[in-house]
């Protein structure tokens, strides 16, 4: 948003508004602006670039003798500018090629020395005294475009003022001293009323505490003249009425287009705006001042394209309409797009750009003026699908206020009448849908009731319900106090007051941030309880991590596919409705599959074995939410190993993922086949059931699953053969992890190895008679002794019959035990073994 001192200082004095808001300096100004207003982004010395500039009369205009195209002209400064030449009579002589230049008219001279204004922050032009075809040439009479006010280059500037020679023309058109500042559009998007002019000149003089009045038409029930000539019948036809609260319009006749005012066409120029005609540079004038767009349609026009009646209808687009906009760019807008039209076609894209069908140019004669609200949100969608960026829609994205179109249209239409010579022909029309109670009060939102010790208490401050009033009555709020009690009532244009805590920012800004006390606020020192959760999945990461394993960070949702390819049920798994991508659809169901997906990327990256593991949460259909509709968590820990068929690695990988589940555990664990009953769950569906185990505490608790994979898990994923893992339930280790390492004191005496082969049927599985050996162990060993068992192998000779080997080691605590010992400490393992599998020891 870009702002002239000059121009808010210009609008104060006219209107009587405020003093001087830029008395400060601008320096300091610009420092309240970034501190309490928003971010500025560039100042620039606009008036600067205009030093030595003069207003001079053209006195005479002679053909040049070597140019058809050129006059030699004396022009009369007031004869104050040093070190130039002149003729008997004071006149200086300059040549100039412009169609316009004539006896009598008011030109910006750029003397010798004078740098050209367009070219100032470029590649600077210096001017200079010099003969042009024999003539003596000193200086130039300047085009708009020379000067930077506008891109006219056709001829020379014609000044409209009552202006004697050698004024200076920095003062005479209002820029001298005058400086640009640039602010940020993003520090306003919840202020549409800062958009304008008159918005930011109030809020300079409320940061500095100087009341502010706006100006008398500014009001939310102005007066409109009275039908001054025939009357131009105009019918609007609103099918949108929650996109376009409100649409309100006027027609007028005997307009006369032409350039528009030099004031003007200067105002436009300094904020970058280019001068159309005196219609539409009157609307983009308002629409700077006040914020509010607004758009002329050529009447004659407009009816043409009518079937009887001029008629505009508020609707969306009819599939396949298209419409050429004033940018020259045909479209064909979005279903939803707010479009203007007549009862025939298309004729504007609504709060965006007018179409070419009805453009104000120099033969129309009769103008319909339109000023409305419409939905921000519409806007901003139809704006960007059709690339499409307008000062409209940079205004109607924000959310301008619809009780201040009638104060606009009124003024626009009064300045049209005094510039362009026309007549209001009709009643202003009022389309408004906007609730009765806001008409009532005059207020978009309802008064805020707010007391002293809410406001304090959140600034920090002390301020009084007289000094609150103050600050809020400087920007035009109504504001009543009683005691320690506020009721405050916004004015029209705010759209961003609705809560206490708005007063309370309102007020903090106006008395300044700056002034608010720098005092930290009282904290309790106590130590945050850690959260048991976190604590157990960094002691997770940090077991598989020493161990070896990787920890990967997958998305939560997955694919379809890959649950099929993984043997998952896509119906127990929640669906996303408005997923990113394909490949982001349905909540996972367990770790695993998203693990087995990296497998084959990280082989195929030149990795030959690996292990990875991650820690997530998983849902299912097949567990009840917590009854407000929020699916049931799962916490789960998950890790896969495996090595590249190349590497032909020996050994089941069964048991390498054993030994990094054993290592996390770090307590005994119980390993069952995987029954029928639990091969529905979607946790145990990727595991090939007859090289996996079931894994249990020896409290009974269910752990997880641990093993291979299925054959077909293995081919839809291009995993190596040598491949396995486990998913465990995490919380179920917390109290395992909780207790931390047990401790076993170094063992101080030499400990006794023996092996031992038992002659077992083959039904009796390993582990049962491992675990069974174990615990005889256990039982059996001396008091003062310590055995552990070691698996050497297992030989199956017949089919009926397998020997299982282990090799024994027995330490004793206090002392050295003997052979004898052992041997008998065996002996009496092997009888058990005979007793309860009919064992023999070989």
């Amino acid at each position: 948003m870009k702002i002239s001192l000059n121009t808010i200082r210009n609008i104060n004095k006219l209107y009587g508004s405020a003093d001087d808001v830029a008395k400060i300096g601008v320096a300091k100004l610009v420092d309240k602006i970034g501190a309490q207003l928003g971010a500025v982004e560039a100042v620039v010395d606009f008036g600067s670039k205009y030093q030595g500039i003069v207003v001079a009369k053209v006195v005479s205009c002679q053909p040049h003798q070597g140019a058809d195209k050129l006059q030699v002209c004396a022009i009369d400064d007031g004869g104050i500018t040093p070190s130039v030449k002149r003729e008997a009579n004071g006149y200086v002589q300059v040549v100039c090629g412009a169609p316009n230049v004539r006896a009598g008219l008011l030109v910006a001279w750029l003397p010798p020395g004078a740098t050209v204004p367009s070219t100032v922050g470029k590649q600077p032009l210096v001017l200079e005294a010099r003969e042009i075809r024999g003539e003596l040439s000193q200086g130039m009479l300047a085009s708009p475009k020379e000067l930077g006010l506008g891109d006219d280059h056709s001829g020379i500037l014609e000044l409209d003022g009552d202006y004697q020679p050698g004024t200076d023309f920095a003062e005479a058109l209002g820029l001298a001293g005058d400086a640009v500042i640039d602010i940020e559009n993003k520090m306003f998007t919840h202020r549409p009323d800062c958009f304008g002019f008159l918005g930011i000149a109030r809020e300079l003089a409320g940061i500095q505490g100087l009341p502010y009045k706006s100006p008398d038409w500014y009001a939310v029930d102005p007066k409109f003249p009275a039908v001054e000539a025939d009357k131009l019948p105009l019918e609007i036809k609103n099918e949108l009425p929650e996109l376009v609260p409100r649409f309100a319009a006027i027609t007028m006749s005997g307009v006369k287009v032409g350039p528009s005012p030099l004031w003007l066409r200067v105002e436009l120029a300094k904020v970058g705006q280019k001068s159309i005609n005196n219609i539409v540079d009157c609307t983009n004038w308002f629409m700077l001042l006040t914020g509010q767009p607004l758009h002329a349609y050529d009447y004659d026009k407009l009816k043409t394209l009518s079937d009887a009646e001029a008629t505009i209808v508020i609707r969306q687009p009819k599939k396949g309409e298209k419409i050429k906009l004033l940018n020259g760019k045909e479209i064909e807008p979005r279903a939803e797009a707010i479009m203007i039209a007549t009862d025939k076609q298309l004729i504007g894209v609504g709060g965006i750009m007018g179409g070419t069908e009805t453009e104000v140019d120099d033969s129309t004669k009769n103008i319909i003026l339109e000023c409305a609200s419409f939905d921000m949100y519409s806007i901003r969608r139809t704006s960007m699908e059709h690339g499409l960026f307008t000062d409209a829609v940079t205004r109607f994205t924000k959310g301008q206020s619809p009780l201040q179109n009638l104060a606009v249209l009124a003024k626009t239409v009064d300045e049209i009448r005094q510039e362009a010579n026309a007549k209001a022909v009709g009643r202003v029309i009022d389309d408004n849908h906007l609730k009765p109670a806001v008409m009532e009060r005059q207020t978009l939102h309802a008064p805020v009731n707010i007391s002293t010790d809410f406001m304090n208490a959140r600034l920090g401050l002390k301020l009084s319900g007289a000094e609150i009033k103050t600050l809020l009555e400087n920007v035009e709020f109504a504001v009543e106090v009683k005691s320690d009690e506020l009721t405050v009532a916004a004015p029209f244009w705010r759209t961003d007051i609705e809560l206490p805590e708005d007063i309370v920012e309102e007020v903090g800004r106006l008395h300044g941030y700056d002034k608010l006390p720098l005092e930290l606020p009282k904290r309790d020192l106590t130590p945050a309880v850690k959260d048991p959760l976190l604590t157990l999945k960094a002691q997770v990461r940090e077991r598989l991590s020493r161990a070896g394993a990787n920890e990967v960070l997958t998305y939560s949702f997955v694919p379809g596919s890959l649950l099929d390819k993984t043997g998952q049920d896509k119906a127990k798994a929640f669906q996303v409705a408005n997923a990113l991508s394909p490949d982001l659809q349905y909540y996972r169901l367990s770790l695993m599959p998203s693990l087995l997906e990296k497998v084959h990327p990280g082989v195929k990256a030149g990795y030959d074995q690996f292990a990875l593991f991650e820690l997530g949460k998983t849902h299912s259909l097949d567990h009840p939410s917590d009854g407000e509709g929020v699916p049931e968590e799962f916490e789960f820990s998950a890790l896969v190993v495996t090595a590249n068929d190349k590497l032909k690695k020996p050994g089941a990988p069964y048991y390498q993922a054993r030994k990094y589940l054993e290592t996390l555990a770090s307590v005994e664990l119980e390993f069952k086949p995987v029954g029928k009953d639990m091969r529905q769950y979607p946790v145990v569906q990727p595991y090939d059931y007859n090289r996996s185990a079931l894994v249990k505490l020896k409290d009974g608790d269910f752990l997880g699953i641990i093993g291979e994979f299925k054959p077909s898990v293995t081919r839809a994923l291009k995993l190596p053969k040598y491949s396995a893992g486990f998913e465990i339930d995490t919380t179920i280790l917390q109290p395992i992890l909780a207790a931390g390492p047990s401790y076993s004191p170094l063992l101080r005496f030499p400990g006794v190895k023996q092996d031992i082969t038992l002659k077992v049927p083959a039904d009796v599985s390993y582990g049962r008679l491992r675990d069974f050996v174990n615990q005889q162990l256990g039982a059996k060993a001396p008091e003062d002794g310590h055995a552990s068992l070691e698996p050497v192998g297992i030989y199956q000779k017949e089919p009926n019959t397998k020997n299982v080997s282990w090799r024994v080691t027995v330490t004793g605590l206090n002392r050295t035990l003997t052979d004898k010992e052992v041997n008998a400490l065996l002996d009496e393992v092997a009888k058990s073994a005979t007793d309860k599998f009919g064992a023999q020891r070989i």
